[in-house]
């Protein structure tokens, strides 16, 4: 049905997308409302080095120079990158790793591997070909996810943290505006009990804030080096007008994990509903009105396959 109404544009379709999960006009003309930039945000900025964000592998060359770093030091370990899934080693792996798509998005198209003796082969191999040039994002039109080149598929080293029963990693995500931290999120126990906190840009915590997630009863501790991490993010966050980077924290290592332009897609109901306009306040009015929005970071990245 959404593929059928592809040729529909985005300033109309948006706003009939936006009302029919929230149950509200949007107003896209002078946006308020975090949700509503976001809708803008879609339709107005073009700028190719979103695009190359948001590919998994491609991104690694910009967080390298954004960086300064040509090591692995923000880096998961890179164990192998293909165009096709019959053509990875699996012999040489590790016991433990990350198989993804770069074009892949919210969590999909990713196998984890905790045991390379248990894990089948020849359906990991079947499963993984299938994902490739899948994200087509008929639903969100988001542009930044619709240019991607060719799909390829990324090996990397597994990220773990013993503190976590079920297996899954502290997830800390920074909203930044214009290259400055605005704001934090955080996600833990995304396997089991998922629960997701807010702070402020003093980090002190939101108890009251609820997104599509139940929010903490007590007040999560932050990571020791959460102001290194703060600077990481604004870092990688500067050539934007918005992006929120989400990073780990393994025993304080620092760990990208991605770039993302388009949170919820801008369809979350937030609780307070003040919050939408809290958020929102923190873009910069003024930026559409400059003539040139596309950042210039020249990335050249030489896949060798």
């Amino acid at each position: 049905m959404l593929k059928s109404l592809a040729w529909i544009p985005d300033r109309i379709m948006l706003p009939i997308q936006y009302y029919a999960v929230l149950k509200r006009i949007p107003n896209l003309k002078n946006p308020a409302r975090f949700t509503e930039w976001i809708q803008w945000y879609k339709i107005n900025v073009r700028d190719e080095l979103m695009a190359k964000c948001t590919d998994k592998y491609r991104v690694r060359e910009y967080i390298s120079k954004i960086l300064d770093c040509y090591t692995n030091n923000y880096l998961t370990e890179l164990l192998d990158v293909t165009n096709d899934a019959t053509k990875i080693n699996f012999e040489s792996l590790p016991k433990k790793f990350v198989i993804k798509t770069s074009d892949g998005g919210n969590g999909d198209n990713v196998l984890i591997c905790r045991d390379k003796d248990k894990l089948d082969i020849e359906d990991a191999i079947v499963k993984v070909n299938s994902w490739r040039n899948k994200n087509t994002d008929v639903f969100g039109r988001e542009w930044a996810y619709t240019g991607a080149k060719e799909s390829l598929i990324v090996i990397e080293e597994l990220l773990e943290d013993v503190q976590n029963d079920d297996g899954s990693i502290d997830d800390y995500k920074f909203l930044c505006f214009s290259g400055k931290f605005k704001c934090l999120w955080v996600d833990k126990s995304r396997y089991s009990d998922h629960h997701r906190g807010f702070w402020d840009e003093n980090l002190n915590f939101l108890k009251g804030v609820v997104s599509d997630h139940p929010t903490f009863e007590m007040e999560p501790r932050l990571p020791e080096n959460i102001d290194e991490m703060i600077k990481v993010a604004e870092k990688i966050a500067q050539p934007f007008i918005f992006a929120r980077v989400d990073l780990y924290n393994i025993k304080g290592r620092i760990v990208f994990g991605e770039i993302t332009f388009y949170p919820w897609s801008g369809y979350v109901q937030f609780v307070p509903d003040k919050f939408d306009f809290e958020l929102g306040s923190f873009f910069d009015k003024n930026y559409k009105y400059k003539k040139d929005n596309t950042t210039n970071v020249n990335l050249s990245i030489d896949v060798g396959l």
